[in-house]
């Protein structure tokens, strides 16, 4: 009998899994077949604060749904927490989906969590989505990289771990110069003074700049300007988060933008 129950429960922990998916910036529409795929077979979703709740129509009837709250500025689902959640669900059996907006592997902790669960002996899938940094540009009507005007593209946080260095602005706006990038930043509005500040260092004042809030969703709102005027736009326009803040020649094309429901132009002092 001690035999039977413990093939049992060894054929239940291989069957639990984990999938990290991600839901793109916010359009339901730009979810990928797979990640469809993922959250109806899921029997379990740990789900983030920007995942657009339209997302779970696609899940199973006996799912069980946890809000997970993740989001900078916020009350959040302590993430030891979200992973001790996992964890435990895969070994009981569970066919687990943690999603989240984005993709899960950009500034989505996709890394920490899927190395705790292997860690743990748990079976961890990814699937892609799109990142708010790309869907922002598209929202623009630009793309992040041009053979004219921008050789390739940086993806950067400008909220830093506590304790963790600064970033060098300055640098990072020499290696943009130099090199022709794009420079996307994610959750950068909070310090966007110093971001402002550290690039002005090493960017003429009359780069272009966009910020892009809520990228992809009925209320999303972009607005134009250049570096120089960077943190007085955001302030004049009272944006917040979820944006983000594009820099680089590749912006001067969104002026072409005609629909002034898709776009603002703020113009330069």
């Amino acid at each position: 009998m001690k035999y039977a129950t413990d093939e049992l429960t060894n054929k239940r922990l291989s069957r639990g899994r984990v999938t990290l998916v991600g839901a793109g910036p916010g359009d339901p529409e730009l979810l990928t077949v797979k990640a469809i795929k993922a959250i109806k077979r899921a029997t379990v979703l740990l789900v983030d604060d920007l995942v657009n709740p339209e997302i779970l129509a696609h899940a199973a009837t006996r799912s069980r749904i946890v809000q997970v709250g993740k989001r900078g500025g916020c009350i959040s689902t302590p993430q030891s927490f979200i992973e001790k959640l996992m964890i435990l669900a895969a070994k009981d059996g569970e066919e687990v989906v943690r999603l989240k907006g984005g993709d899960p592997f950009i500034f989505g902790r996709g890394g920490e969590e899927a190395a705790h669960l292997r860690a743990a002996g748990i079976h961890v899938e990814i699937v892609n989505g799109i990142t708010s940094g790309l869907a922002a540009s598209t929202a623009l009507g630009v793309p992040l990289t041009h053979r004219d005007h921008a050789h390739g593209v940086v993806l950067i946080t400008g909220h830093n771990r506590p304790g963790e260095s600064a970033t060098d602005w300055a640098a990072l706006g020499c290696a943009v110069e130099t090199c022709q990038l794009t420079l996307v930043i994610y959750m950068g509005l909070a310090g966007i003074a110093d971001i402002q500040s550290g690039l002005l260092k090493a960017l003429p004042s009359a780069t272009p700049a966009a910020v892009i809030q809520h990228a992809s969703l009925p209320q999303q709102n972009a607005v134009t300007c250049n570096l120089a005027t960077l943190s007085q736009t955001i302030r004049e326009h009272a944006l917040h988060s979820p944006a983000i803040i594009v820099v680089g020649n590749v912006v001067a094309g969104a002026q072409a933008i005609s629909n002034p429901q898709t776009l603002t132009t703020a113009k330069a002092a």
